[in-house]
């Protein structure tokens, strides 16, 4: 048998994986790295995180990927090379954070790379009726493996293409193994770039689980801030929104879109909400004279209403909820009073609550998704709510 194989079936009979779970998203904050111990798997999935950390992306690496992100048009030599170029970086952010943790990479079962998505291309957005629903991450796992030594599940999306889901978003599978409860209704909500939720009721069902995008988390405000406001990544502490006057002419023209009429489950991304979509709502609103602060003011409440107008209309049934945050923009404070404003009647926590370091969910997420496919246990799914049944992850050995 050949060595990787067998170390594969070993690593898929243990009672227990230590697993590395990597998250790098649309805001280009950083990679996020978590390590895990994860016993069992499906409903009896038991996690404890026992490291996780951020590491900050350096300024050229943020520049070299914006030449090709979320863009029609790019140079192929380019993607071609940051393909393997993100892999290497982050092999040696892992590697560096191992050695911090005083973890011998030969005690870590598997790698759980989610990637950086590059491009997000949905039916729904790309309407071309030849082709099929597409998205596209980059940080090959073949990469990973080779550079640390380690077994590499990646590019999970695709298997959600494939059968016949939009590759998005895939927390549905991790919120539910995680974090099902027999006595209340949550939502797991993530405000990220994108903003996206699962609803899992406490009926023991796991078909009537359902997530999806609702539109704009960070991704507008983040953009426009770097445009404006020179040396600033993104509204920290929401401190320029909170000096700024909610517009509701221009408001009206940001939710005047068809995305926000299409039915749910739907999955969107800086290909739609990029800084071109808020200079045409502005033009539509003849509001092109407002201040950075009140545009700034807007687009959170922007992202605010979308994401709690999605909540109410899909959980209606069942509104005695607790709503659990992650993602960026939960440390967004005016983001997060508008939720409670709009909200009133829900209870706002964040997943500490529940064990999972908010900041770590994500990554916490695709070390479960692999945990799955390792273990051989076929997650949940419902095909009409956007949930394929399947195992998801392409497997790149070391050598």
């Amino acid at each position: 048998m050949n060595p990787s194989i067998k170390r594969l079936f070993e690593i898929a009979s243990k009672p227990s994986r230590l697993l590395i779970g990597l998250m790098s998203g649309t805001s280009l904050d950083g990679l996020d790295i978590a390590l895990c111990r994860i016993e069992g798997h499906g409903k009896n999935t038991r996690i404890e995180v026992i490291q996780f950390e951020t590491i900050p992306y350096a300024l050229t690496f943020k520049k070299e990927i914006k030449k090709v992100f979320s863009k029609k048009k790019v140079n192929l030599e380019k993607l071609c090379l940051l393909n393997p170029w993100v892999a290497d970086i982050h092999a040696e952010m892992i590697l560096s954070c191992l050695k911090k943790w005083q973890v011998n990479p030969k005690e870590v079962d598997a790698i759980a790379s989610h990637g950086q998505t590059i491009y997000h291309a949905p039916k729904s957005l790309h309407k071309k009726k030849k082709f099929p629903n597409a998205t596209l991450q980059i940080g090959d796992g073949d990469h990973l493996a080779v550079k640390t030594g380690i077994i590499t599940l990646s590019d999970f999306r695709q298997k959600h293409l494939a059968a016949g889901g939009e590759g998005a978003p895939l927390a549905a599978y991790g919120d539910y193994l995680i974090f099902y409860s027999p006595t209340e209704n949550r939502v797991m909500v993530n405000m990220g770039g994108i903003s996206n939720f699962t609803f899992i009721p406490k009926d023991e069902n796991g078909s009537k689980v359902f997530c999806t995008d609702t539109g704009p988390g960070n991704t507008l405000m983040d953009a426009y801030i770097q445009l404006h406001f020179k040396g600033r990544s993104y509204d920290a502490d929401a401190a320029i929104a909170k000096t700024g006057k909610v517009n509701q002419t221009l408001l009206k023209a940001l939710k005047n879109h068809p995305f926000f009429k299409q039915n749910f489950p739907k999955t969107t991304g800086p290909e739609l909400f990029n800084l071109a979509y808020l200079s045409k709502a502005q033009t539509d609103s003849k509001t092109g004279q407002l201040s950075p602060e009140d545009v700034m003011a807007t687009l959170n409440r922007f992202s605010a209403e979308t994401l709690s107008e999605a909540i109410l209309s899909t959980t209606e049934k069942s509104k005695d909820f607790v709503l659990y945050m992650s993602g960026g923009g939960m440390h967004n404070p005016l983001l997060v009073q508008h939720l409670k404003e709009l909200l009133p009647k829900t209870r706002l926590e964040n997943t500490e609550k529940l064990g999972v370091h908010p900041d770590a969910k994500e990554a916490v997420l695709f070390a479960v998704l692999a945990n799955q496919t390792l273990s051989g246990n076929k997650p949940f799914g419902n095909s009409e709510l956007g949930i394929p049944q399947v195992n998801m992850g392409k497997i790149s050995f070391p050598n």
